[in-house]
């Protein structure tokens, strides 16, 4: 926010009143991020114009703690604390929160201004000081020896010698790992006394600007970055950073999920993006006393399996021909729990997932089931199917399609990551419900999810049940 004139915010807040801009079109002017422009629309419009002629305040400890206080206490939302107290943004307030809680639960006020350049110095000889301690003790010493010999001596092995640019490699993780000087380390590889190949200091900077940075440092993880990209894509759609990310982590790699975007958009390998299709609806009406109330009010996760399952139909249009698949996905897990395919929306098909889920997964007493409006969650033979399970039946409100966006969310990624764009690889239909089977099994057994901490929804729902 602090690029933008007082012009530029009064000009954001004319155009989304006056002229209906949304807040997309108004990021991708000013190039602000989309937070940062609902944040000031929501403050001028609480404040008026007036909150911009608000020049910089130095906020006393009071007003810091009490702001702190009614997040932490109070349980009110960090936005509408910044909006109320007038914060120039929604940042400010989390910054506060995080060094209260670093401090220990104390507001710190920092003094203003630079330090002196007594402090400095006194501070840079106490650092000094104390890493001279730190590598002058024999132990230390004992161990970057240790350290240094096993990692140099195992580049190599009987038939090849290591290579100039990995001895480099490993002395620049050398340096990070062990807080060490490229001259200390390279006059232990070097001593004579033990077998060590040797690199001269000027060979290793000649290396280290010569060859590309990231290839010296991350050159294991760009081949399996590579490797998992080319190995997903060929089979759905190319996967974005994230997807990749989780991948990595669970292979055992250490790294950030920007380190990882980086490297992908340095090589070119970018997700795929679609938008939306038309989808189909079920909705034919509403029948006397068979609607039931949204028991679940887009509170759509679930801490244990089997207490959310949320169901919906939809539809596969392959050159004029349909197949409609109608899945239940679980609220803890994100898992397929059962599904059914069919040439026609009918009421087999629902039944026949119903008896499916009921086979796999007993003691249901409790679980709320939730979907549309659609006839077939209307009809006698479900609802009593329900009853019989002891399940709850709940029902999103009338043309409202968030209340059910779990199961919308899954229908927008399967279709994007398998459908939409490879429609003609598909020759027919019976080709393309095995292809959303094989995905289905996919989706459940090996693509993670962020939200599931990197683990696949199989992998999250088994240690839901164990924990």
């Amino acid at each position: 926010m602090a690029k933008l004139s007082k012009e530029d915010k009064i000009h954001i807040f004319e155009e989304w009143k006056l002229e209906d801009r949304g807040a997309t079109y108004l990021s991708k002017k000013y190039d602000v991020n989309i937070a940062g422009i609902n944040y000031l629309i929501a403050l001028i419009n609480k404040h008026g114009i007036s909150i911009l002629d608000k020049g910089y305040t130095s906020y006393t400890k009071e007003f810091k703690e009490n702001a702190i206080r009614r997040v932490l206490l109070n349980d009110e939302a960090a936005y509408a604390v910044s909006l109320d107290l007038g914060l120039p943004n929604k940042g400010m307030l989390i910054n506060w929160i995080r060094s209260y809680k670093e401090n220990g639960y104390n507001v710190v006020i920092k003094p203003k201004g630079r330090p002196t350049r007594e402090k400095l110095k006194k501070q840079r000889a106490r650092e000094a000081e104390a890493r001279k301690r730190r590598t002058s003790s024999p132990e230390f010493k004992a161990y970057c020896r240790k350290r240094i010999y096993k990692k140099i001596g195992c580049l190599g092995s009987k038939e090849r010698k290591p290579t100039k640019k990995e001895i480099a490699q490993a002395v620049t993780e050398l340096r990070q790992e062990l807080g060490l000087g490229i001259k200390t380390i390279l006059d232990i590889i070097n001593d004579p006394k033990n077998d060590l190949p040797h690199l001269s200091r000027s060979n290793y900077y000649d290396i280290l600007t010569r060859e590309d940075q990231d290839d010296l440092k991350y050159h294991d993880m760009i081949e399996r970055i590579k490797a998992i990209y080319a190995g997903i894509a060929s089979k759905y759609v190319a996967p974005g950073y994230r997807v990749v990310t989780d991948h990595l982590h669970n292979e055992g790699f250490k790294v950030n999920r920007k380190t990882v975007n980086r490297l992908m958009r340095k090589f070119k390998l970018f997700g795929h993006s679609i938008k939306s299709k038309r989808k189909y609806y079920s909705y034919k009406g509403e029948e006397r006393d068979k609607i039931k109330p949204d028991l679940v009010r887009r509170q759509f996760f679930s801490i244990r399996p089997n207490r959310l399952w949320y169901t919906d139909i939809t539809e596969f249009n392959l050159r004029g021909e349909k197949l409609y698949l109608s899945p239940i996905i679980d609220g803890c897990g994100r898992d397929i729990v059962a599904f059914n395919i069919s040439r026609s929306p009918n009421l087999k098909q629902v039944m026949t997932m119903l008896d499916d889920a009921f086979k796999g997964n007993s003691a249901l007493n409790g679980l709320i089931l939730h979907s549309d409006r659609g006839w077939q969650y209307q009809h006698s033979a479900y609802q009593q199917a329900l009853v019989n399970h002891g399940i709850e039946q709940s029902m999103s409100r009338k043309g409202c399609s968030p209340d059910d966006g779990l199961m919308e969310g899954f229908f927008g990624i399967l279709k994007r990551e398998m459908f939409y764009g490879k429609e003609a690889t598909y020759a027919n239909l019976d080709e393309l419900e095995q292809a959303i089977i094989k995905y289905i099994h996919y989706y459940n057994t090996e693509r993670t999810k962020e939200k599931l901490k990197g683990l696949t929804p199989i992998q999250y729902r088994n240690q839901s049940l164990i924990a």
